[in-house]
């Protein structure tokens, strides 16, 4: 499993246990975070700095990819998507979690993405962007008076 843009790397924390993973960010302080809780948990796993759209791996090199509040970051998304593809195996899983728009339009869930808008993310129909880049996908709106979706997408 990669999962890129760990941030402090507390999902990694959750995981590793259980499944082989390797830990992607940009930020050498975040990858300095992230290897100090997973040290204080007794875990090893492979951190890696690098840009989310420039994945050092091999081509199909992943079950799974996941990456959470990370796509929004990114004044690009394709390169990014278009990367997680190319090191997912066939079949590969895709899990994102990200911002987007509340599909019933309601006014809390419109203003909190419209926060994270006004705090330099970009707001973007990743579901457009996902087919764009040849995935099939589900999509659930998680949390955030629908402004937090979830993105289950598999290669094809």
């Amino acid at each position: 499993m990669l999962e890129v843009a760990i941030g402090p790397g507390y999902l990694l924390t959750q995981y590793a246990r259980r499944f082989e993973a390797v830990g992607l960010d940009l930020n050498p302080r975040m990858l300095r975070t992230a290897h100090a809780g997973l040290e204080a948990n007794g875990l090893h796993v492979p951190l890696v700095r690098a840009d989310a759209a420039h994945l050092p791996f091999c081509d199909e090199s992943f079950d799974c990819v996941l990456s959470t509040m990370a796509l929004s970051g990114l004044p690009r998304a394709m390169p990014a998507l278009e990367a997680f593809r190319r090191v997912l195996r066939p079949r590969g899983t895709l899990v994102l979690l990200d911002v987007s728009f509340p599909r019933d339009g309601n006014v809390v869930g419109r203003f909190l993405t419209e926060l994270w808008r006004l705090a330099g993310d970009v707001i973007r129909d990743v579901g457009a962007s996902l087919g764009a880049a040849g995935f099939q996908f589900d999509e659930q709106e998680i949390g955030g008076f629908g402004s937090v979706h979830l993105y289950v997408a598999r290669r094809t």
